[in-house]
């Protein structure tokens, strides 16, 4: 006997990036099952899904003068296998009718995240152009009142929902720190937000500031395309690879004078451009301060029962604020698990019994040490969340172990990990070698990925 419901909800969702559009998929999932499902309505401030793999050339504000959401740029490839973020309901063999490398461009990527949106109907449920400017809580009715923007006719007005889903992401607001004399320094001075690509920095010296994945890629992407020289300053930790010949580490810049950086140990540098690859802040200017997540990029922000639940007020769920490692099929466990939620499936604890499986969570979370353990804890995570949803399973261990492989083979060699090939957990296919080596693959382009070369072109590079 299927399951009715008895009083259509209203649920919201902010954003139709892979988190918002994950939630959609797990409505429709049920929906396909015969089962009734509530109102949905998304909120998408820009004018497709995707959220940051829809990328824009603009910097600063967008099309309808809305602050730029997406950090994403041009030239950026996949920068771990594909296989450790496939959906587990489709496979990357139904969505591409062939195998393809393990290290895809992002338009490929994107395409594959269209793949499966487009089979179902969800660009019914999203409201483009659309931006949430306030929300409110009515504890006595229990709804949302959430304010919106619909950017296209500059109208404003509100809308009323039982249950409200945070999917706008959180690599979009730059953490800029301040160094003495930086104000003066003569060359391009931007945040990671604002780096399009890499052509504008060609046969230059570049200086970026940070030790993340951020600075790790962006600074292998222009060595790549034709920096003169790439130095990363870290604030405590080195990213510790082995470089080529004109990349290298120092620790923190002190000051700027003009173009020369001071740095920690005493060395000094001239530099012509700086990119603060410093992180991002959790920012949600349209939650007041009582519903709003206040936390720092971590494996597992506090206050989240599992990592989903607002724990003073659990009808609010934010999706996809942890660290990740694991991201597409992250974003659908949740999604599946928050959905069981809203309908009632799924039953979740008193406030208190919540917050002590957060504080057993977070001191586990304060335990790791490498990044093996991060994979791990992460792995542990998912595998929760598999255990009370009906998301189809994957295999978290293997997956897992891929994680491991790929945090080897950039410690072997930062420059050509790209050019490794991994086996789907979904469909047991092993990825194709990608027809060009990573480093002498300048074109981005889904056309040039997918290309297959002549039998004749192949044996003319080989006479």
């Amino acid at each position: 006997m299927k399951k009715k419901l008895t009083k259509k909800k209203r649920i919201g969702i902010i954003g139709a990036g892979p988190s918002g559009l994950a939630q959609i998929r797990a409505f429709e999932a049920l929906q396909n099952q015969g089962e009734d499902i509530p109102e949905i309505v998304c909120f998408e401030k820009q004018s497709n899904w995707g959220g940051m793999w829809n990328y824009s050339w603009r910097t600063g504000v967008g099309k309808y003068g809305e602050p730029t959401h997406g950090s994403m740029y041009k030239y950026l490839w996949s920068n771990g296998p594909k296989e450790c973020l496939e959906f587990s309901d489709y496979s990357f063999d139904e969505h591409f009718k062939k195998p393809i490398s393990s290290y895809p461009p992002r338009p490929v990527l994107f395409d594959y995240i269209q793949g499966r949106i487009k089979k179902s109907k969800a660009r019914d449920y999203i409201r483009f152009d659309t931006t949430a400017r306030w929300v409110s809580f009515d504890e006595k009715a229990k709804k949302f009142t959430v304010i919106l923007d619909d950017l296209k006719i500059d109208k404003t007005y509100s809308e009323e929902f039982d249950y409200l889903v945070v999917a706008s992401g959180h690599f979009s607001t730059p953490n800029m720190p301040y160094f003495k004399g930086i104000e003066n320094f003569p060359g391009a001075v931007i945040h990671a937000h604002d780096f399009k690509g890499a052509d504008q920095f060609k046969d230059q010296n570049l200086l970026l500031i940070g030790s993340s994945y951020s600075a790790e890629d962006i600074g292998v992407q222009c060595y790549k395309h034709g920096a003169n020289s790439v130095t990363l300053s870290y604030r405590s930790n080195p990213i510790g690879v082995e470089w080529p010949e004109g990349i290298k580490e120092l620790p923190l810049v002190t000051h700027f004078e003009d173009d020369k950086a001071f740095f920690k140990n005493g060395t000094t540098e001239r530099f012509d451009a700086v990119i603060m690859c410093t992180g991002y802040q959790h920012k949600f200017p349209f939650l007041p301060d009582e519903l709003r997540l206040k936390t720092k990029n971590n494996l597992y922000p506090d206050h989240l029962y599992k990592g989903i639940f607002f724990n003073k007020l659990p009808q609010l769920i934010y999706l996809g604020m942890q660290d990740q490692y694991y991201t597409f099929n992250m974003f659908d466990t949740q999604a599946w698990v928050a959905r069981d939620y809203m309908i009632g499936r799924l039953q979740i604890p008193e406030e208190a019994e919540r917050k002590l499986d957060i504080d057993k969570w977070l001191e586990a979370n304060d335990k790791l040490e490498t990044g093996f353990d991060d994979v791990d804890f992460q792995s542990e995570y998912i595998k929760d969340l598999l255990s009370i949803s009906d998301y189809p399973h994957f295999n978290v261990d293997e997956v897992g172990e891929m994680f491991k492989s790929w945090l080897k083979d950039k410690e072997e060699d930062i420059l050509t990990y790209r050019d490794k090939t991994y086996q789907s957990v979904v469909t047991g296919t092993m990825a194709a070698e990608h027809h060009t080596e990573w480093m002498d693959e300048l074109d981005d382009s889904k056309e040039r990925y997918l290309y297959e070369p002549e039998e004749e072109d192949i044996l003319s590079e080989t006479l």
